[in-house]
């Protein structure tokens, strides 16, 4: 049996480990932060707890079938997550149908009936190429449907992203290009948008304990097989002799091994981690520098003197996401001084959720707010008092917003906090606060295939066991990425 470490107790470093030590491995997880979980985390303030980051996840199916062969799927419990859609226009939830979207939509803007039935026309063909592959037991006859339609979409989109693909049908930022061009993450491939919807109205789930009843469940049975986790313990190089990875420092200390998995942040593994960086051949180290990260969040953490049946009075479900973009809006521009003002926020309330998760007669909610990363010379270029202004002034502008589905927030208001993308940066390691792994978009591509797990490195022994093994990351793609490397360790 192999001595493994593994850098990072995030979902994929917590797969790998119980994989591992159920297979009678010697397995250590280094993990920096002084709990489990990573982006799949969660914590108290006050006693009222907040998502650290994630908030559901999709493919429900490889999730449950990978929790159970760990033995821990009995330990969580999984619903669905749902969203409402709010706009002055229209009020929808996701708990309804596509179909039952499509005629809300065509009813709330009949000005542009033919455009937006030219756009549904093509999104379900998108949808017929991807459903087979992410239902549970796909009849043979959808199969069949699919393909009569794939060549004709991959050959069409394969290098088109949402915003491009969203132009054909509507002016660029009219009201209807700004609500379609965020159906998933900013300037994703258009090959995935039939996916995304798919999820979003059949296949979104959360942990009603929270998401670090989670990491606390695959932490707790990683331990119970003997593997050892170090928590508040960060690694400061991946040691190399003869271009195999032999070994990490941590805390000034050498811990040797036959296998590193790095379930971390990709970039950081070459750029910071690695030892001796001339083992990346030069033209896929300079693809590590240059290739972009998916998008940056900032979240305000609020704990309210509300009741839950008073909160749900306003939100109906504990997901809503408040369409008001304006002209302008451009995640791509971190010089803007009025995107939070101009951009959409989404609410969440944990609480809503499950009860437990707030003081008695109290609640708690979260506003969200997809970001540029380095916003205003990245937060203020290191000022810590124009950091602080920045972060309140955003906090204030997303409490703004969210009156205008609960009108009197501010006087309800007991705690509140605030992440920016370098908040998220610090805690979990990802570069920028990158939410997802690699930019979603498909002309900045860093692994050669959108859906491909890719776990191996040119450093031998030296694995990615994060969701940065895949080009759109998120929790089946670290879950894969788990997976893959405990195939290849003997």
């Amino acid at each position: 049996m192999s001595k493994v470490i593994i850098i990072g107790a995030g979902l994929g470093g917590l797969t790998a480990g119980n994989l591992l030590a159920r297979k009678g491995h010697q397995t250590t997880i280094l993990e920096s932060h002084t709990a489990p979980g990573g982006y799949v985390a969660g914590f108290r303030r006050q006693g009222f707890y907040f998502e650290s980051g994630t908030l559901s996840f999709e493919s429900l199916t490889t999730v449950q079938k990978a929790m159970k062969q760990l033995g821990v799927l009995d330990k969580i419990e999984i619903i669905p997550q749902h969203t409402r859609l709010v706009s002055d226009r229209f009020d929808i939830a996701t708990s309804g149908t596509f179909a039952g979207f499509k005629q809300t939509i065509l009813a709330a803007y009949p000005e542009h009936q033919q455009n937006l039935r030219r756009y549904f026309s093509e999104v379900d063909k998108l949808i017929r190429t991807i459903e087979p592959f992410m239902l549970p037991d796909p009849p043979w006859t959808s199969y069949l449907r699919g393909a009569a339609v794939g060549a004709e979409v991959l050959l069409k989109y394969s290098r088109t992203n949402l915003g491009d693909f969203t132009a054909k049908y509507f002016e660029r930022d009219s009201e209807l290009f700004r609500l379609f061009k965020n159906f998933g993450y900013p300037d994703m491939s258009a090959l995935i948008l039939g996916g995304a919807i798919i999820s979003i109205f059949s296949d979104y789930w959360t942990i009603k304990g929270g998401m670090q009843s989670w990491a606390d469940a695959l932490a707790q049975s990683f331990t119970g097989l003997g593997g050892e986790l170090k928590l508040g313990t960060p690694v400061e190089k991946i040691i190399t002799e003869k271009g195999r990875a032999v070994g990490v420092i941590s805390q000034g200390a050498s811990h040797r091994a036959d296998y590193v998995i790095s379930a971390c942040d990709y970039k950081n593994t070459f750029l910071k981690l690695l030892d001796d960086q001339s083992l990346i051949p030069v033209r896929q180290l300079e693809k590590i520098k240059s290739t972009q990260v998916s998008e940056g969040i900032f979240t305000v953490y609020l704990g309210l003197s509300i009741d839950n049946r008073k909160l749900a009075e306003y939100m109906k479900i504990p997901h809503v996401s408040l369409f008001d973009e304006q002209p302008g809006a451009d995640v791509r521009n971190p010089n803007d001084p009025d995107f939070f003002k101009k951009s959409s926020v989404s609410l969440y309330s944990p609480s809503l959720i499950n009860p437990e998760l707030a003081p008695a007669g109290k609640s708690c909610l979260m506003l969200q707010m997809v970001c540029p990363h380095r916003w205003m010379d990245n937060w203020g270029g290191g000022d810590r008092e124009k950091y602080k202004n920045l972060k309140d002034q955003v906090s204030q502008t997303l409490i703004s917003k969210a009156r205008k589905l609960i009108p009197d927030l501010e006087k309800m208001i007991e705690f509140k906090g605030a992440a920016t993308p370098l908040t998220y940066q610090r805690y979990t390691g990802n570069t920028d606060g990158a939410t997802s792994s690699w930019s979603w978009n498909p002309n900045n591509k860093f692994h050669k295939s959108i859906l491909g797990t890719f776990v191996e490195t040119p450093v031998k022994n030296l694995l990615i066991g994060s969701c940065w093994a895949m080009q759109i990351g998120g929790i089946p793609g670290a879950i894969s990425a788990a997976q893959q490397c405990t195939k290849r360790i003997k």
